[in-house]
């Protein structure tokens, strides 16, 4: 899949040049926390969170560098941070105090996909980033590589590596449930 063209970031961009990157940057931002946490608010919520902080702030330079790069990480890290926050609360079935109960996709909250986003939440973000640019948005290995700034050889090896703790924590989290 090749990535496109980007709005030109190299200075602070106007509100046009935002706005230009923000329709061509959304979706992917989107995509890849869905993708994470599994949830369609929560995926809204990062992309807005995300965009937010872009206009509260001066750039940094490494998004003026790549900005698809700049925002797909902060997308995985954001999601990530979501998942582990997950673990701190408790969640009930009693939706007496509830006005309606929360819209539930059954694609996104079978038990496999809960033991996923479990274990994908125990990989580091440069692991996570490797799987969801392969798996969500069908990069290829030297895509990858581009995007993170290494060979294609190293993205090979570090996918293989990554998928088989993934399937390790996979298997793990269906033994402890």
């Amino acid at each position: 899949m090749a990535m496109n063209a980007v709005a030109d970031v190299s200075r602070e961009p106007d509100g046009q040049d935002f706005e230009t990157l923000f329709r061509q940057l959304s979706p992917m931002v989107y995509r890849t926390a869905r993708a994470l946490t599994g949830r369609p608010e929560e995926a809204e919520d990062i992309v807005q969170a995300i965009f937010l902080k872009l206009i509260e702030r001066e750039l940094p330079v490494v998004f003026r560098k790549d900005p698809r790069a700049y925002l797909y990480r902060a997308a995985v890290n954001m999601s990530l941070d979501v998942l582990r926050s997950r673990r701190r609360f408790t969640f009930t079935d009693e939706v007496d105090g509830l006005e309606s109960p929360p819209a539930v996709n059954p694609v996104f909250e079978g038990d496999h996909h809960r033991r996923l986003r479990v274990a994908l939440a125990q990989l580091s973000p440069e692991a996570v980033q490797i799987l969801v640019l392969r798996y969500v948005h069908g990069y290829s290995d030297a895509d990858i590589a581009g995007l993170l700034g290494t060979s294609r050889g190293a993205v090979g090896l570090r996918f293989f590596r990554v998928r088989a703790r993934l399937k390790k924590l996979v298997r793990r989290s269906g033994e402890k449930s």
